[in-house]
């Protein structure tokens, strides 16, 4: 008998005991979407690197260079508009429909407001970020009119990610996936013509001419965004048109509430502060590997493309595990909230285990997809090997916060990764690169990813972060 998240809300709310095949199989519903969701967009940025990659190790270094700061912005962003995601999880958990309606209308005016004023404050700093980042003269044109492209993109980005977020906490994770989809075709067909000049192919034995434009590291973010805009507006059409708890077709107000601003700032002000506090640390790793050459920066931008491939399933978990966990508090279940958290956790581990085997004895391939330049590859697949000892540990991090995230405390989330990412990471990689370059660099983000995840398992066991209790 199959089961869905609504009906084991319902069942949580009544006290039940839930039987542990029902609580694996919506795991696993909204576990599998999401992993699915989460290789898309890992084939997005792969795709776009290696588009750019076979351009030179200049296009791509112009990328690798402002990427931490597309990070930051987006990290930001989305500490905000997730916690519109955890309330909408946790008001469905209480069987409070009506809230979670209300929060749905007040994060649209949210995103139209906050969605134009970053993307004009991206567009404002583009021409000057790449100086500010230390990256050579003949790299900034380009990372300029990269940022400054994506950052015009970043109203319909929220929208995507704000009410992809929004579904799978009412239990739908297979949409979200599917227009993830729908962005990665969208985007391979507008890099193919935006990237590359007008040229001959050979098709089937035959010789044809292909139409493009050929603007290069522009074209890859044009296209990106292109794809980003259609996407987002599409998930806000299905969520407008649709039927089910989420549906603002019913009766409701527009109003700004009280209890969503005090929510917002409870859960997405450390949230925002959690993303800006890890994005701001890559920042400043870009900056020290920026010293280090061409070579290095290219490898470092196509390395973190390439392990991508490895931690997408714990983002994937991390989904469910936040939703999972937001319902069953909402229901005022803890003991199904622990059960929830260890189980996505374990997964997250035995997952991001196997995945991270593959990242270290495939390396080389994995780098020859993005490049064709010998040191970039040789460079990259030794550095990948040493971030794949930490996958693991990673692994538990990532799907841990997701947990402590649906339950509320978005505050613990924020001081360990200050703690692991400003005090061990940043503290170690200036200490390394100067003797190692760039492997320094990886060998400190390994350590630091292990101690992280030994970190979220600490206070995953202490189960303080249950004490927050349901939003208002």
């Amino acid at each position: 008998m199959s089961i869905s998240l609504e009906q084991l809300s319902a069942q949580m709310r009544r006290g039940e005991q839930v039987p542990l095949r029902h609580t694996m199989q919506v795991v696993l519903t909204l576990s599998i979407p999401s992993i699915l969701q989460q290789i898309v967009v890992t084939a997005v940025e792969y795709i776009d690197a290696a588009m750019v990659g076979h351009i030179g190790a200049s296009a791509t270094a112009s990328i690798g260079i402002v990427s931490s700061s597309t990070w930051l912005m987006h990290g930001m962003l989305a500490g905000l508009y997730m916690s519109f995601a955890i309330q909408v999880a946790q008001y469905l958990g209480a069987d409070r429909q009506d809230d979670a309606r209300g929060v749905l209308r007040q994060s649209m005016i949210f995103n139209l407001v906050v969605g134009l004023a970053a993307a004009a404050f991206g567009i404002g700093i583009s021409r000057f970020l790449p100086g500010w980042l230390g990256a050579d003269s003949s790299l900034q044109a380009d990372a300029s009119a990269y940022f400054a492209i994506w950052s015009a993109s970043l109203p319909f980005l929220m929208i995507m990610g704000t009410y992809s977020s929004m579904l799978r906490s009412s239990g739908d994770a297979l949409t979200p996936g599917l227009i993830s989809v729908l962005t990665c075709v969208l985007d391979v067909i507008f890099n193919f013509c935006l990237i590359n000049p007008t040229r001959e192919m050979v098709v089937f034995g035959r010789t044809m001419t292909v139409w493009g434009l050929g603007w290069g590291v522009p074209g890859a973010a044009l296209g990106t965004a292109l794809a980003t805009a259609i996407s987002g507006v599409l998930t806000l059409a299905i969520l407008l048109l649709r039927d089910g708890p989420l549906c603002i077709r019913k009766p409701g107000s527009w109003h700004i509430t009280k209890a969503c601003l005090q929510n917002l700032w409870k859960v997405g002000a450390p949230l925002a502060a959690e993303r800006a506090v890890l994005s701001s640390a890559q920042v400043l790793l870009i900056r020290i590997v920026s010293g280090l050459g061409t070579t290095a920066i290219a490898a470092n931008s196509l390395g973190v493309s390439a392990e991508s491939l490895c931690y997408m399933a714990g983002y994937g978990i991390q989904d469910a595990s936040l939703a999972l966990v937001g319902q069953a508090v909402g229901a005022n279940r803890r003991d199904m909230a622990k059960n929830f958290a260890w189980l996505c956790t374990g997964m997250g581990i035995g997952i991001m285990a196997l995945t991270g085997v593959g990242m270290y004895i495939f390396a080389p391939n994995l780098m020859g997809i993005f490049t064709a330049d010998a040191a970039v590859i040789a460079l990259g697949a030794q550095v990948l090997r040493i971030e794949a000892l930490a996958e693991p540990m990673f692994g538990a991090s990532i799907v841990a916060s997701g947990a402590m995230q649906g339950a509320g405390d978005s505050t613990g989330c924020f001081v360990l990764n200050l703690v692991s990412m400003w005090g061990i990471r940043l503290t170690l990689a200036s200490l390394l690169a100067p003797h190692f370059g760039l492997v320094g660099v990886w060998m400190a983000m390994s350590f630091e990813l292990t101690m992280r995840g030994v970190l979220f398992l600490v206070r995953l066991v202490r189960g303080r972060w249950l004490d927050k209790g349901a939003l208002a």
